[in-house]
């Protein structure tokens, strides 16, 4: 079994508790978790991440978090 070597995001604060999003290389894909649940993987590819990435970026996804309503 090899060994992920997973990334901090930049953008995650700097405390002990709190949650964060990590990355991986896993050969030609990229794999993300969160540090609070860090056993459930997601796998994408770069191209895929970017054009997410991309989206957020430019707030094509603003109109889903006014629905949202939190706990």
């Amino acid at each position: 079994m090899r060994t992920i070597n997973w990334q901090k995001s930049s953008y995650s604060g700097q405390g002990e508790g709190d949650a964060c999003v990590e990355v991986a290389s896993m050969g030609e894909d990229i794999a993300l978790r969160e540090s609070d649940d860090p056993d459930r993987v997601v796998t994408t590819t770069p191209t895929m991440l970017r054009s997410l990435l991309d989206g957020i970026k430019a707030g094509e996804f603003d109109r889903l978090s006014l629905t949202v309503t939190p706990p």
